[in-house]
């Protein structure tokens, strides 16, 4: 019980200090951009709401490794996480407007961040692979890049500007 309580915390806590870093992103872009999203008292409470979500994701996605039925046990955290947030949304428009007020683009910096670590980790299988991924790999990060470069120009050519 003690082990399962501290995953908990731990879990917790990881979230915690990602709506932490989310906060202090868009702390930041509203003192280089005055006009973004403001932080408000709302901005906080969506920043709970999504702690919420996701902590309610978590006991759901260990609750239901218990099941009997494979799907269920295999099913993502993730996932669960997902729907969590789908069905309270769907029932509470609070929620909705709460989470409205966090600005998205202050999101994506933790998570890019976690991801980022995450794939630390596997440096050492990285290393493992063939040198010709990493030639692969430069192509597909330029492509990716100037792909992305001429839609942005087309669209704003399209657009008149």
């Amino acid at each position: 019980m003690s082990m399962q309580l501290n995953k908990y915390v731990k879990y917790g806590l990881i979230i915690l200090l990602s709506t932490a870093l989310i906060l202090f992103t868009q702390q930041v872009k509203l003192l280089k951009n005055p006009d973004s999203t403001p932080v408000e008292w709302m901005t906080i409470m969506g920043l709970l709401t999504l702690w919420l979500f996701s902590m309610i994701g978590v006991l759901l996605s260990d609750l239901m490794k218990k099941a009997p039925v494979k799907f269920l046990k295999e099913f993502p955290m993730l996932g669960w996480v997902a729907v969590t947030s789908l069905i309270f949304c769907m029932c509470f428009d609070f929620f909705v407007e709460a989470i409205g007020y966090v600005d998205f683009l202050s999101i994506t910096t933790p998570i890019l961040t976690f991801a980022g670590i995450s794939v630390v980790d596997r440096l050492v299988d990285l290393r493992k692979t063939s040198w010709k991924v990493g030639i692969v790999a430069v192509f597909v990060f330029t492509g990716t890049y100037v792909g992305s470069a001429l839609l942005s120009e087309l669209g704003l050519f399209l657009a008149g500007k």
